[in-house]
């Protein structure tokens, strides 16, 4: 199981905008349309990755949880659906209802979301403030599969309830590790 880290996008960077199909319903989504007022939380993950799999459940239970919060939350998949075909639209759809997903997940054909947030890796995770603002970026918490730490979200879930809080997000903040995004070949 190969490991790559995230990029660690500079702090204070602007949410890129964009507007995503989201093979569950059909409908597209924009950034607009998902922004909370106090938050913003966009994940890049896919449906084959361990590293997704494995905290899975509780990137589930973090979306139910905030669900009624002044927070929006999307995942987007932006993974090559070519060499990948658990990552194709329609088993995301399939992912999205079987789980219960309290946010959408898009599809990124063209890869140019991931590539403007400079995302690497699955699960890479990027929190932005009621200005749109990266406050953090980094790991869901130190859980990796097979490290035997209890998968919690801790890292992740400080942030966000730093920022709903109004209070500075930790300034400690570790790369996310999991598998590469799946590059279309040019």
């Amino acid at each position: 199981m190969a490991r790559t880290e995230s990029s660690m996008l500079a702090l204070g960077t602007i949410a890129p905008d964009f507007s995503l199909p989201e093979p569950l319903t059909g409908r597209t989504v924009s950034l607009e349309d998902i922004a909370g007022p106090r938050a913003t939380l966009v994940m890049f993950i896919c449906n084959h990755c361990p590293f997704v799999k494995h905290l899975l459940d509780e990137l589930i239970q973090l979306g139910e949880d905030y669900r009624d919060q002044p927070i929006g939350i999307v995942a987007i998949s932006s993974n090559d659906p070519t060499g990948y075909p658990q990552d194709r639209p329609e088993r995301m759809a399939a992912l999205a209802r079987d789980r219960g997903l309290a946010f959408p997940y898009l599809h990124d054909p063209s890869q140019q979301v991931a590539r403007a947030y400079s995302a690497t890796c699955t699960p890479d995770f990027f929190l932005f403030d009621g200005e749109r603002s990266l406050v953090y970026r980094g790991q869901f918490d130190d859980s990796r599969p097979g490290n035997g730490r209890p998968v919690t979200g801790k890292d992740l879930r400080t942030a966000i309830d730093a920022v709903l809080g109004g209070q500075p997000v930790p300034s400690e903040q570790r790369p996310s590790i999991g598998c590469s995004i799946k590059w279309k070949e040019s």
